[in-house]
């Protein structure tokens, strides 16, 4: 008898026929409910997020309910500085990742795996996704990293690819704080009509009539979104013989083009073997009930707003001063135009002229008090958001050492420091969604160019082989470019120790207990050294002892630098081994 399920026959996708799919239409209905009450509850976070990049783009007197009396609306930029200072230090720290092993066992696919990854995130030019997503948590409080399989890549054998995700186009459940806890999520990118037909026929007299509309910038070009349709990336997870298995829909309108659970292959296994949802969130000022935080222009915006408010009124008083201005009576014979205009050297009047006739607005000069209230407005949104003169060079009090002015760069900057640190926590939850890619995908070999130890070039073929284990890895991130004070206190430290004879294999011990109780970048990498020089300068003084030869003087000083040429000691030291050698004599 024979059990075996015979499936009704494939479309062109390789997917079940309509009548027999798991999801159809009436799912895809249920879903854009869903999705449209996603986006009622996100809808305040979508306004403020537009309403920061016309703060960023100098366009906020749009968002000034209190524009002032006068027309002038200056623009300063402290508050744009300020992101442009933050960003520049996250681009002084941009990642770069190790792995270590958990187990033993593990450390040559961990080594692999440190070489490999820094390539792969070069391939995905990375360092601009790096940036990109710096600029958006700066100014909207929240960045978000997309870690997908991309089909397309390698002429059809797919790679991993990493990109920038704008929160306008992602959709999660209110009241959550992490995209994981969400039952749905929803990606949302409009594509052109044309395109998608010659991708999908079956869209043909299908395009067109939706009724969802994502939130948009206010740009200064005329974007023209007739011609577009949304496609809807629809991702939820479900539990299945004690597994979390992610699903994956894409629809347009209410057709499905694709859908894991209509796919044999992937029907019970799911996308992605990780479980997870392919998005991770680096947020600047976490808030409650949200995966989203808030940026520097939500903390600093009402500074800016009052110095703002304050200059135009302040400028507005000095142009007032500037320009003389006239009580002028009606019957006072005096041509307007002739007298307004300074060009002219003569003036002509009807009749006489009377002292009372013409009078000068004086205009009141303001208090210094209004110039120092601007001041304090500054300074309050420089300390407000960590932005400080000593960041950008300037000093205060007199201090002109170099050192002096390091250190108060280092010391100020604890605040850039502090949020790096969390944009590295969701860098390693990136690198572990992309090793997990590589477990699943890499069924066949390929190679990447990697530097050697030695600085030569080296190639490697990988291959999912070696993880295809339950091996797990601990991420470790470092930054790729140290700051210029960092650099200069290492080199400090090495010359310290130097002279201190770290490096004298005779006060090995000593350097070694020194170690000890040290903690510095490289101290590993120093203590392997030591303890490789003092077993060769060990072996080195035993080896004559044991062919019954007179030990030799020490090849190195007490800096660990071998020794000059001494012909004195090098005499002394012949004798002493020619006198322990019977049969030969001194000559």
């Amino acid at each position: 008898m024979n059990n075996t399920t015979q499936l009704p026959p494939l479309d062109r996708h390789g997917l079940l026929p309509a009548e027999t799919q798991p999801v159809g239409v009436q799912q895809v209905r249920e879903a854009m409910q869903t999705l449209r009450r996603y986006r009622t509850g996100k809808a305040n976070l979508e306004k403020r997020i537009i309403e920061n990049e016309q703060w960023w783009r100098l366009r906020h007197w749009d968002c000034i309910p209190e524009r002032g009396t006068t027309k002038l609306q200056t623009r300063s930029a402290w508050l744009v500085n300020v992101i442009l200072s933050k960003h520049a230090d996250a681009m002084d720290a941009y990642p770069e990742p190790s792995c270590l092993p958990r187990e033993q066992s593990d450390e040559t696919e961990a080594q692999l795996l440190t070489q490999v990854l820094p390539v792969i995130l070069e391939q995905n030019d990375f360092e601009l996704t790096w940036s990109d997503n710096w600029w958006k948590k700066l100014k909207a409080g929240v960045a978000i990293y997309g870690v997908f399989w991309d089909k397309s890549r390698l002429g059809g054998r797919g790679d991993v690819a990493i990109r920038r995700v704008d929160p306008l186009k992602l959709y999660w459940e209110p009241g959550i704080t992490e995209l994981q806890q969400s039952r749905n999520l929803f990606c949302v990118e409009l594509a052109s009509n044309d395109e998608l037909l010659a991708q999908y026929p079956e869209l043909e007299g299908k395009l067109g009539g939706g009724s969802f509309t994502v939130s948009r910038y206010l740009y200064d070009e005329s974007v023209d979104l007739s011609g577009k349709s949304p496609v809807i990336d629809w991702y939820y997870r479900r539990r299945e013989n004690g597994r979390t298995v992610l699903h994956y829909v894409k629809f347009v309108g209410e057709t499905v083009l694709y859908a894991t659970e209509n796919d044999p292959e992937l029907s019970g296994r799911g996308l992605y073997d990780h479980g997870q949802y392919p998005f991770f969130t680096d947020v600047l000022f976490p808030e409650e009930g949200t995966p989203a935080g808030f940026g520097y222009v939500d903390l600093c915006k009402d500074a800016q707003r009052q110095i703002d408010l304050m200059n135009d009124a302040i400028i507005a008083n000095c142009i007032a001063a500037a320009t003389p201005r006239w009580l002028k009576r009606g019957d006072d014979g005096v041509n307007e135009q002739e007298y307004a205009d300074w060009t002219k050297p003569f003036v002509h009047v009807q009749g006489s002229i009377e002292e009372n006739a013409l009078r000068q607005i004086t205009v009141a000069p303001l208090s210094g008090n209004y110039l120092s209230i601007l001041g304090a407005k500054i300074n309050e949104l420089k300390e407000t958001s960590g932005n400080r003169d000593v960041n950008n060079g300037g000093t205060a009090g007199g201090v002109t050492a170099a050192s002096a002015i390091a250190a108060m760069q280092e010391q100020s900057g604890k605040l850039s420091r502090d949020q790096i640190q969390n944009s590295y926590r969701c860098f390693r939850q990136v690198i572990g969604c992309v090793i997990e890619l590589i477990r699943q995908f890499y069924d066949t070999p390929r190679l990447f160019r990697v530097l050697g130890t030695e600085g030569g070039l080296r190639y490697l073929r990988v291959d999912n082989r070696a993880l295809s284990g339950p091996a797990l890895f601990d991420i470790e991130v470092a930054a790729q470019k140290q700051s210029s004070y960092s650099r200069l206190s290492y080199n400090e430290l090495a010359m310290q120790l130097f002279r201190l004879g770290f490096f004298n294999p005779q006060l090995a011990e000593q350097a070694l207990g020194a170690l000890e109780m040290m903690d510095f970048k490289g101290k590993d990498a120093m203590r392997r050294r030591i303890l490789a020089r003092q077993a060769q300068t060990l072996a080195a003084s035993t080896a004559p002892r044991l062919r019954g030869e007179a030990p030799r003087l020490s090849e190195f000083d007490r800096f660990g630098a071998k020794r000059r040429p001494n012909g004195i000691a090098e005499r002394a030291a012949e004798r002493a081994r020619r006198a322990s050698q019977p049969g030969e004599q001194e000559g």
